[in-house]
């Protein structure tokens, strides 16, 4: 194996002048860095990643902690998507963490990506409460933000879509198209994004004045599946409605579904929108209506925040994002 002392014989410099050109302190002529950089090259050394980071207290890691009940899922799969590659336009690495099912699990995972010395972690929580991340990012030196989560002590270290008020709107849009029979499906009703988004249909219902009926409310569990299960169960219960709201895009593609195959008509009997615009939306039949949440967008800022703590460079605080209620085939107006 080539050792940094045959590198620094080939280059014709010292080992110190080497060890210089792979940590980026200190100054050295751009001659001599092209020395070094052939020199590696023709003799296929490969530096000593752990004695670097020891040396610089820099790994040039990003690490993510996101629980395993979201992996199987579209959404999942763009945020790591646009994670990953936005990580490597920054020159950085991005690492992942299962917080697999539960609060002392996201918390292990946290703390094993901070022992693997990443420079800053990005926490995607489902079980930890705010409190608990407020202490986390106290606790440690290392910047921590959080994703899709508002805290009350840290705001500069979360992004986070308003769920609750992006759920609202998309009611009162419902609403303003004459429909007043809407109902809804649920996510896991464990979920902090489940719940503001279930909270922000009840508030749009008392704000048209319209009556809550629990009856028009059904469990889902973010799947297809658990949508066509949530239909069933309204359809079985005998209750009029003219629109549906899913939590997410999956479970309205199964609600269409299963709607469908009951005889219901999609959208002429009932209007259906999602949530989170994933990329098949637009392509099912008919074309799904869904709120989009800026992911890219919130992805970005969230890196961005965390270059700028690392090594810092222009901050702009961003308020929170709101999602848009994209309209397709499968919205149409209420009855008359």
């Amino acid at each position: 194996m080539t050792t940094m002392l045959e590198v620094a014989k080939r280059a014709g410099v010292s080992k110190a002048t080497v060890s210089r050109v792979l940590s980026g302190n200190g100054y050295v002529s751009q001659e001599t860095k092209d020395r070094v950089f052939q020199a590696i090259e023709e003799s296929g050394y490969r530096p000593n990643l752990l004695a670097r980071s020891l040396a610089t207290n820099k790994t040039q890691t990003l690490g993510l902690v996101v629980t395993n009940t979201l992996y199987h899922g579209v959404y999942f799969s763009e945020l790591l998507f646009h994670a990953a590659r936005m990580t490597e336009d920054q020159g950085r690495r991005l690492i992942l963490a299962d917080g697999k099912h539960s609060a002392d699990e996201e918390r292990d995972a946290i703390q094993y990506l901070l022992d693997l010395r990443c420079d800053a972690v990005i926490i995607y929580p489902r079980f930890l409460s705010v409190d608990d991340m407020d202490a986390i990012i106290k606790k440690h030196p290392q910047p921590i933000m959080v994703l899709n989560r508002r805290l009350r002590k840290n705001s500069s270290h979360c992004v986070w879509c308003d769920q609750k008020a992006s759920s609202f709107n998309a009611v009162s849009q419902l609403i303003e198209r004459g429909h007043r029979d809407i109902a809804f499906i649920t996510g896991s009703l464990d979920s902090p994004t489940g719940i503001e988004r279930l909270s922000g249909y009840k508030d749009a219902l008392a704000q048209g004045s319209i009556p809550l009926r629990n009856a028009l409310i059904a469990e889902g569990k973010w799947s297809p599946e658990s949508g066509a299960a949530a239909v069933e169960t309204l359809l079985g219960r005998k209750e009029n409605f003219t629109a549906l709201v899913a939590s997410n895009d999956d479970m309205a593609i199964g609600a269409i579904k299963k709607l469908h195959d009951s005889g219901v008509r999609v959208p002429e009997q009932v209007s259906v929108i999602g949530f989170d615009d994933i990329a098949i939306a637009p392509h099912v039949i008919p074309a799904l209506s869904s709120v989009r949440i800026p992911v890219t967008e919130m992805i970005k800022e969230t890196i961005e925040r965390l270059i700028f703590m690392l090594d810092g460079g222009d901050f702009h605080y961003h308020p929170p994002f709101l999602g848009e209620l994209i309209a397709r085939d499968s919205l149409i107006s209420g009855p008359a």
